[in-house]
Formats: structure tokens, sequence, C-alpha cells
């Protein structure tokens, strides 16, 4: 009898201390997993991808070019699908336009371009003023600020023009807003001024128009989204159109490859914004595409 009582006693007392390692091991735990939201709340978590690229389809997002890189960027545009089988509907046609985007700091950027129609050159700055985050600092939205100026080169065969440098040349100003609401939802509005100093096209004086873009991600798979862009103009020339634009973001590493269709030949902000002459109830809808290489051209760090 006292043999078992000994050994009852001794399982009672080993399964009491088992009792009790486990539920010091389980507050123990419950301190660490406090202890890490505690650390998590103290922390401030920047809202990366917004976007895949620094340009949607033709328009600028939120996105800066990372410091010390280099998007080396090509766009495309073809003829309308409606010129038919005689021209390949549109592809017997290209406008192309060659850029190369800088990134100076972690929130700024700057980029120049050449474009094959009306022989336009364009250079832009663009400055990130807040980054979506959440933590301690919670900012709900992005914001940048792009200024841009182009050049049209194009020679005008009527002399009566007297077309100066001055002439030529015309500005852009454009507030982006945007909000990544989960992993594939991203939205951005973008209030835009641009400034021609003459018309040519028209052959008219000065005009200062104001327009509102908004655009559109969703991601479909972890490489892949669907795009869209559509801007309203407050006021129109005479026979031309709010842009519309609908396309796929394909990321490869280093590369994004953009397929899309659109109503508008332009590629700088004042051209597709308020010279684009094709209807997509017309069927003056064009199939493009651009790709964006990024290089690194900064100095590596030293370990």
């Amino acid at each position: 009898m006292k043999i078992l009582f000994k050994r009852s006693m001794a399982i009672f007392c080993l399964i009491l201390i088992t009792f009790s390692a486990v539920a010091q091991q389980t507050d123990l735990f419950k301190m660490q997993d406090s202890t890490a939201a505690a650390e998590d709340k103290n922390r401030t978590e920047k809202t990366l991808n917004t976007f895949y690229s620094t340009r949607l389809v033709t328009t600028q997002t939120v996105e800066i070019t990372g410091k010390g890189s280099m998007d080396f960027r090509i766009n495309h545009r073809f003829a309308p699908l409606n010129q038919g089988f005689y021209n390949l509907f549109g592809l017997d046609f290209v406008a192309a336009r060659i850029g190369f985007d800088f990134g100076l700091a972690e929130n700024l950027m700057i980029g120049i371009g050449r474009t094959g129609t009306n022989k336009e050159a364009d250079a832009f700055v663009k400055y990130r003023l807040l980054r979506q985050s959440s933590g301690v600092k919670n900012v709900p939205v992005s914001v940048s600020l792009l200024g841009s100026v182009m050049y049209r080169g194009l020679r005008y065969a009527d002399p009566t023009l007297n077309v100066k440098t001055q002439d030529r040349t015309y500005y852009t100003a454009q507030l982006m807003v945007a909000r990544k609401f989960n992993e594939n939802t991203s939205l951005q509005i973008s209030p835009t001024y641009t400034r021609y100093n003459r018309i040519l096209f028209l052959s008219g004086g000065a005009k200062d128009l104001f327009s509102v873009g908004f655009l559109a991600r969703q991601k479909v798979s972890k490489r892949v989204s669907i795009n869209a862009e559509y801007f309203v103009q407050t006021e129109r020339f005479d026979g031309t159109y709010n842009p519309l634009s609908i396309g796929v973001d394909i990321q490869t590493g280093g590369h994004v490859f953009q397929l899309h269709f659109t109503n508008s030949i332009g590629m700088n902000e004042h051209t597709f914004i308020h010279e684009t002459f094709g209807s997509w109830g017309k069927g003056d809808i064009r199939w493009g595409f651009n790709i964006s290489r990024i290089f690194n051209i900064g100095r590596k760090k030293k370990a």
C-alpha cells in the first residue's frame, strides 16, 4: 500500500508539474504575441506597388522610379482598327515614343522623351508629397505632383503662321492622389492643368485647359493586372473626344509589358488628353503596347 501510495503521489506531482509548465509556456507565447503586436503598432508600414509602373497606360501614376535607377521606356501606338484589312487593321502604321526616366531620390524622379508624331520632345519632373502608410504614421493616400514641358518641332507649310519657339511650347501641371485599397485594387484621381501658348493645329491663340483623370488597377494574378484610365475635360477642342484606354500589365522581373487599346495616338499629357480625335463609338480604336525596363545605374553601397 505504501509503495502504491508513493507511486500515486509521484504521478500526481508529475501531472501538476506538467500542467504548470504548459501554462507557463502558454503565458510566454501570449507575452511574445503581445510584444510582437506592440512592436507592430510602433512601426510604420509603407504601401508598396500601388501600381506596377510609373505610367498606367499613358497617364502618370503616383509611383516613383527608384533612386539610382533608370527606366527605359518604349511606347507604341498603331493606326485605328477600322482602317480594315488593307492597312492590316492599323498595324501598317506605328507611332512611337522613346523615353528615359531617372530616380534621383526616394521621392523624386525626372524624365525625357521623344515622340515621332509631330516631332515632339518632352521633359518632366515628379515629386511624391505623401506615401500611403499604416502603423504609427497612418497616411490614407499617396500624393504626387507632376510638372512637364513639351516642344513640338513639326514644320508647318503655311508661312502665315509665323511660328516662334514659345508658340511650340506647352506646359502641364498635374496632382495625383491614389489609394491602394487591398493587394489587388488601386484607384487614382488626377486633376490636370494644361497651358497652350498657341493652338497651332487650329491657328488659334493661347489656351488654359483643365481636366480630371480617373485611373483603376485590378490585379488578376501575382504578375498580371487589368488597367483603365479616362479623362474628363471641362472644355474640348472641336472634333476631339475624351481619351479612354484599357489595358493589361504583365510584370516579368525587371520588365513591365503593357498591352492596351485606346482612342488616342498622343503620348504626352497635352496630346492624349486634349488632342484625341478618335472615337470608340466610331471604331477609332488603336492597339498599342509599352515596354519598361529598369536598369540600376547608381553606385552600389560597399558592404
